[in-house]
């Protein structure tokens, strides 16, 4: 694997080697000292244009735990700001010596531009409402992890589905694991779908949660992405969440087994009750801290092995006993080349460096 743009990059057995990965990284997790020399010697750059809590934190967090070098590349305090091209941002950086550059943009399809004007690894980190492939990975690990495995299983996703990367990275890697997946969302919400397909996948959509609470094994909360909505588009929040809220009454209705999930930020009171969030069921916390071992692996999959400086440093990486490890001759001839196509802002133009539309102006 050379890069990770989109979820639909990897196969499914490319998905289930990385799950497998990640739980050998979890018991790293559990060490006293949870790190080991896997990616000594590489460089890994954090250029988030947009805000962010959870991604870039874990994404750092897991370079750091496989013993990379980490530089944070801060937008509102970069040369962008003067009027540079995003191109020559990028061929800056790349000059500098790096392997991977993590990836967070609003416009969809940047990562993909990037990645033309870059040697390093491009890991896509989220681009506007296109995919947000590691989030889909986690999710999948985090499913995984509570229910065993994921064909089979029926997924309720609630919300605003049209802004959601999330919704449309996990479309594609829930229903080409062999889950079932139910829609539910205002219609101004929801994306064009018909003859039983969204994002050219199978799914089934329903006007109301009530319809399917009951028979669902997770309900997959989404926010209604106000950055991303020009102008209202639901009545109002009480209305939107007595109809599309996973309330304490619903969650009541659900089977035994089943739990929540939420890629987070949440508004509590809005798509879920916090008394919801917070139960058992629960399973928002577990989905964070799965992020870190999702990354690591991702991250590993990329770029290792790193450089051993000692045969006890490469006993601690081999003792994980980690899944295809790469030969660092023939690690790039795996993989897919492949670049989703996302869909275009006609605000920016990334994939044209001659174009002033390069210079893209953050708000990060």
């Amino acid at each position: 694997m050379k890069q990770l743009l989109s979820i639909d990059d990897l196969s499914e057995n490319d998905i289930e080697s990385l799950l497998d990965l990640a739980a050998s990284f979890a018991e790293v997790q559990k060490r006293s000292v949870p790190k080991v020399p896997a990616l000594r010697g590489k460089t890994i750059v954090m250029a988030f244009f947009e805000d962010s809590t959870r991604t870039r934190s874990s994404f750092d967090i897991a370079a750091r735990r496989l013993s990379a070098d980490v530089a944070t590349f801060a937008a509102g305090a970069s040369s962008l700001s003067k009027g540079e091209s995003l191109r020559d941002t990028v061929e800056t950086i790349t000059a500098m010596g790096v392997d991977a550059i993590v990836v967070r943009h609003a416009h969809p399809g940047v990562p993909g531009a990037i990645s033309r004007y870059t040697d390093a690894a491009i890991v896509n980190a989220g681009d506007g409402r296109h995919q947000h492939p590691t989030q889909a990975l986690l999710d999948a690990y985090t499913m995984r992890e509570a229910l065993g495995e994921i064909a089979g299983k029926r997924i309720l996703l609630a919300g605003d589905i049209l802004n959601s990367r999330v919704a449309r990275s996990n479309i594609s890697l829930f229903t080409r694991m062999g889950a079932e997946v139910v829609v539910c969302g205002p219609h101004t919400l929801l994306p064009p779908h018909r003859d039983g397909t969204m994002f050219g996948y199978p799914v089934s959509v329903v006007k109301n949660i009530d319809d399917v609470i009951d028979s669902v094994d997770v309900a997959y909360m989404l926010r209604i992405q106000r950055e991303r909505i020009a102008e209202a588009v639901i009545p109002g929040i009480g209305e939107y969440r007595s109809v599309y809220g996973l309330t304490a009454e619903r969650a009541s209705r659900m089977a035994p087994h089943a739990v929540v999930m939420h890629p987070g930020p949440m508004n509590r009171g809005v798509e879920i009750d916090a008394a919801v969030a917070d139960s058992d069921r629960s399973l928002v916390t577990q989905q964070v801290a799965n992020g870190v071992v999702v990354r690591m692996a991702v991250l590993y999959s990329i770029l290792g092995p790193g450089r051993f400086d000692t045969d006890d440093e490469r006993a601690v990486v081999e003792d994980l006993n980690l899944v295809d490890t790469p030969d660092p001759a023939e690690g790039e001839e795996s993989g897919s080349d492949h670049v989703d196509p996302a869909p275009q802002d006609s605000s920016t133009k990334p994939d044209n460096a001659s174009d002033p539309a390069t210079k893209v102006k953050e708000t990060a």
